[in-house]
């Protein structure tokens, strides 16, 4: 099968078996992770092409949410669930195997290091993906379904307190996001990721001067 006919069955599978309850990780979170992941491939200039396919578009299929208890088990879960996807495409066990690897190691609750050129490529990209415009946008969607609180009114970028991101939405940047760069498994995800942590950077300094409380992150 054909890269095309692949992404097609691919984006059925996804339509078919994962949750709409998510916006963050729906199928426009899948669809931007997938062309970055082939991005960097291209840049990098290895990978295998169906493996990457695969694991960018069901790397998701199943979603806790960031406050679960279970939160670190969802990418096991997903390559589970990806398995019966994969067996139906035809792929061989080693390459089921493979995109298994990528799907659990991308992700950052459940801290598998990724051993394979797909895997690194998938957790670079789906780390891109929490980065940039889009990255602020799921963060605050992120907190609002789970009830965080945008920052703290009194002491919005933690000078004098404990970050808390459990609480504070905007602390999500400085605990975790504004660190990525610095995991990327890619030297091409860390230079995309370098840059869309820049727009980050001027949000927050934007953000400093309405509030007339700088930031120093």
């Amino acid at each position: 099968m054909d890269l095309t006919g692949l992404t097609d069955h691919l984006e059925k599978a996804f339509a078919r078996l994962a949750g709409d309850d998510d916006a963050s990780h729906d199928i426009h979170h899948i669809r931007r992770v997938k062309s970055v992941a082939l991005e960097i491939a291209d840049m990098e200039g290895q990978a295998d092409r169906s493996v990457l396919l695969a694991a960018a578009y069901l790397h998701d299929l199943v979603n806790l949410p960031k406050n679960s208890p279970d939160r670190a088990k969802a990418s096991t879960l997903s390559a589970d669930a990806a398995v019966p996807v994969l067996q139906e495409l035809g792929f061989e066990e080693e390459r089921i195997e493979a995109v298994r690897h990528a799907i659990i190691a991308h992700s950052f609750s459940a801290n598998v290091a990724p051993t394979t050129v797909e895997a690194k490529i998938l957790q670079d990209a789906d780390r891109i993906d929490a980065l940039g415009a889009i990255g602020m946008a799921r963060t605050f969607l992120i907190a609002g379904k789970i009830g965080t609180t945008l920052f703290d009114g009194a002491d919005p970028f933690a000078t004098e307190r404990p970050l808390d991101d459990r609480r504070f939405a905007i602390d999500h940047f400085a605990v975790k996001l504004l660190k990525l760069p610095e995991t990327m498994q890619t030297a091409s995800g860390r230079a995309i990721a370098e840059r869309r942590t820049e727009t980050i950077r001027n949000f927050l300094k934007a953000l400093g001067e309405e509030l007339q409380q700088p930031c120093n992150w």
